[in-house]
């Protein structure tokens, strides 16, 4: 079964200094209906402006995914990390038995545009831990890219739950698919562009959840750049 939530639907929050869609229950943001889907707890989409930022905050027993569309996304932690990051980059920050961090735009005029990824871990209490790294658009043009694992399978950053996370670009007759194990649960964002999606159109900000289904199909790209997960039941 393949249920399409159409970005609209999302959760909104307009603080002035942040602009942020929410795809599940966050902060002011609640909805029964989306609490998360499998292991997959947040999808924020959050626009920056210049000179702001989130000050420092904490975690704790959560993998959390920073994937930069625009801008730069200035980041700060308490195991020393002191990072810049562009589009094009994946950020893993492992929260395990806590972490402070602060996440900042810098940039004069230019807005940060990102994905803010949470992700339920398989076990708990860890040490934290941070791992960066950069995928160009040439591997994921015209393919599922993986990007990150719980193996850190095919260079991918390392994360510890049980779910693996896609990136994909598409546009005209590019295509790809991926197999689904029995029982796991298929998660769609369409970060920009139009695209189909097991016969479904989606749109920037679109998402298709999948349950019972074997596999995901994308094809019929129009500049489209989306996020494919894998995860847990």
């Amino acid at each position: 079964m393949l249920t399409l939530r159409k970005s609209q639907e999302r959760g909104h929050a307009d603080h002035g200094w942040l602009n942020s869609y929410h795809s599940f229950s966050f902060a002011n943001y609640y909805d029964a209906q989306h609490m998360g889907w499998g292991n997959l707890r947040v999808i924020n989409e959050d626009r920056i402006a210049p000179g702001t930022g989130f000050g420092t905050h904490g975690h704790r027993d959560m993998e959390i995914i920073s994937y930069v569309l625009e801008g730069n996304l200035a980041h700060k932690d308490s195991m020393g990390n002191v990072k810049g990051i562009p589009p094009g980059d994946v950020q893993r920050m492992s929260a395990g038995t806590g972490v402070q961090h602060s996440e900042f735009n810098h940039a004069d005029g230019q807005t940060t545009h990102f994905l803010q990824i949470w992700i339920e871990p398989s076990v708990r209490g860890i040490p934290p831990g941070y791992e960066q790294k950069t995928f160009a658009d040439t591997e994921k043009r015209g393919r599922l890219r993986l990007v990150a694992s719980p193996d850190a399978a095919e260079g991918s950053v390392k994360i510890h739950a049980n779910a693996r996370l896609y990136a994909g670009l598409f546009d005209g007759d590019e295509s790809a698919e991926l197999q689904l194990a029995s029982g796991r649960k298929g998660y769609v964002h369409l970060v920009r562009g139009e695209l189909e999606v097991n016969g479904k159109t989606l749109r920037t900000g679109d998402a298709a959840l999948l349950d019972n289904e074997t596999r995901v199909q994308v094809r019929q790209g129009r500049d489209a750049e989306v996020l494919v997960f894998d995860l847990e039941p």
